[in-house]
């Protein structure tokens, strides 16, 4: 009977995953507002149900368990700040992009599926306010108003089809995890919330003067992260992650996190800034807007050495690869691209122990060439359909026989990570993705500032997952493509509709 009991059990919490995703991809391909909004309030209905089931037996809900009353005024309390969130973005729509840039970087740790997750909670509660500002207002308006109401250059395209195919594809495959509860964790924290912070990003009537506002954001809240970071790195002492922590007592180096649970996601986000001054510089004709622009890169420049982020080192130099190539030529930044690359392999066959050469792979890797190579070995054990959605460190411990100690969530290469989870089919809706993401955005680039910036970011943060982790399950990657979704041309043929998006004013 039990048995029973736990089949079902499991039965439904499949089920759950697989509708949460097709919720997910609705939000994403509806034609119409009305059904848009239906399908965005299931998701932020259905994934909360799907979480406290998950963790309904962890320490971190017992005072809620033993207390009803306190559950009911948390989730009153919840509502009302939901509430008023919703009446602010509905009062001014633009504000949903100011919170979520400023959300964007803060995590709570929270224990799922046996493991820690640093989750986004400021920003899962500014997805739901614009949720509910959306989809309240749509489903009010009188049947038929909205049917056609997708605003100018926000049709459905390629991009959104690959990214409602990666959601339900990962979801589907979850079915046959020998690691659900990670799949599970990954869908309902990641990928289905992202799904709707992208629609209400990609409908945001995005101007010039709204994006130089959330660099400015970002900015402000890069700036106070390197000043943690720099007092980390003075009294040798870090707030967060007891991992690194750990790693900083037995090294002879110091890396930095702030209030990130992970220097080189510290890294990713820093570079991310960093990408966003560095268009405005090239593109600015002002001399002081170019000399603050100057003067907060540098800033960020020696934050970001204290992370010792190799990825986000090798990140933020593609990205300028990709801004210069825009601003001056192709030619131009690929001799230049060229002459740094000569100049580094001189440097490397001169002094081979200054960049890691005497060591053997997995020294000079920190351990990321067995996890590579674990990796490869299970995509070619099961090429076409992969060990199911979120298996990696399961099956890596599995096959290695390594201890908790040395598995890691992720071979840290992405393109490794999705072949030996979701075989050829995943490894294929990926490549595409990428590949129909970056066109996208590079296309008629160079006009737009921000459209620039844009792009030279999405490339550095695919750049980085090559290196490290986390593509889909980074909101950085869904606010990039959305924000470059909005910006793009109109495909409308009236000349007030089809000017591009202008440059941001210095």
């Amino acid at each position: 009977m039990i048995g029973a009991i736990s089949t079902l059990g499991d039965l439904a919490q499949t089920a759950g995953v697989i509708v949460a995703a097709l919720l997910g991809a609705a939000v994403l391909l509806a034609r119409s507002d009305r059904a848009r909004a239906a399908a965005m309030l299931g998701a932020i209905v259905l994934t909360p149900i799907l979480l406290v089931a998950s963790i309904w037996s962890t320490p971190q809900l017992q005072p809620l368990r033993d207390r009803p009353l306190l559950a009911l005024a948390a989730a009153a309390g919840g509502i009302v700040v939901l509430a008023l969130g919703a009446w602010a973005i509905h009062r001014r729509p633009a504000v949903i992009a100011l919170a979520a840039a400023a959300a964007l970087p803060f995590r709570v740790p929270i224990e799922s599926g046996g493991d820690t997750a640093n989750l986004l909670l400021p920003l899962y509660l500014v997805i739901a306010a614009g949720v509910l500002a959306y989809a309240v207002a749509r489903l009010r308006a009188p049947v038929g108003l909205d049917d056609d109401a997708e605003p100018r250059g926000r049709e459905r395209g390629s991009l959104e089809w690959l990214l409602a195919a990666s959601v339900v594809l990962y979801a589907v495959q979850a079915a046959y995890s020998s690691d659900f509860d990670k799949a599970l964790s990954q869908l309902i924290f990641f990928y289905v919330p992202f799904a709707l912070l992208f629609a209400l990003l990609a409908r945001v009537p995005w101007t010039p003067r709204l994006a130089g506002q959330c660099l400015a954001v970002l900015l402000a809240l890069a700036v106070a992260f390197v000043a943690i970071g720099f007092v980390e790195y003075a009294k040798r002492e870090l707030l967060l992650n007891p991992k690194v922590i750990s790693s900083n007592q037995f090294e002879s180096y110091f890396r930095v996190n702030a209030l990130f649970f992970d220097p080189n996601i510290y890294g990713r986000f820093l570079a991310t800034v960093m990408l966003g001054l560095t268009a405005l510089l090239l593109w600015s004709r002002r001399t002081a807007v170019a000399a603050a622009c100057a003067a907060a890169l540098v800033l960020l420049w020696a934050g970001l050495v204290l992370t010792l982020s190799q990825s986000s080192f090798t990140a933020l130099l593609a990205g300028l690869a990709v801004l210069g190539a825009l601003r001056f030529g192709a030619r131009r930044a690929a001799a230049v691209v060229t002459a740094f690359a000569a100049v580094g392999i001189a440097v490397a066959l001169a002094a081979p122990a200054a960049v890691g050469l005497d060591q053997s792979s997995e020294q000079a890797t920190s351990g990321r060439s067995e996890l590579v190579e674990g990796g490869l070995q299970l995509a070619s054990d099961k090429p076409l359909t992969g060990w199911g959605s979120g298996a990696f460190r399961h099956e890596f411990r599995r096959q290695e026989k390594t201890s908790s100690a040395r598995a890691s969530a992720a071979s840290h290469t992405i393109p490794i990570t999705v072949a030996a989870e979701q075989g050829i089919g995943g490894l294929l809706v990926y490549l595409a993705l990428v590949i129909v993401a970056i066109g996208g955005l590079l296309r008629g680039a160079r006009q737009s500032v921000a459209r620039a910036a844009v792009a030279a970011a999405f490339v550095a943060l695919v750049v980085h997952t090559l290196l490290y982790a986390a593509f889909l399950e980074d909101p950085l990657a869904w606010a990039l493509l959305a924000v470059g979704v909005a910006l793009r041309p109109a495909r409308s043929s009236r000349r007030e509709q089809a000017a591009p998006a202008e440059p941001a004013s210095p």
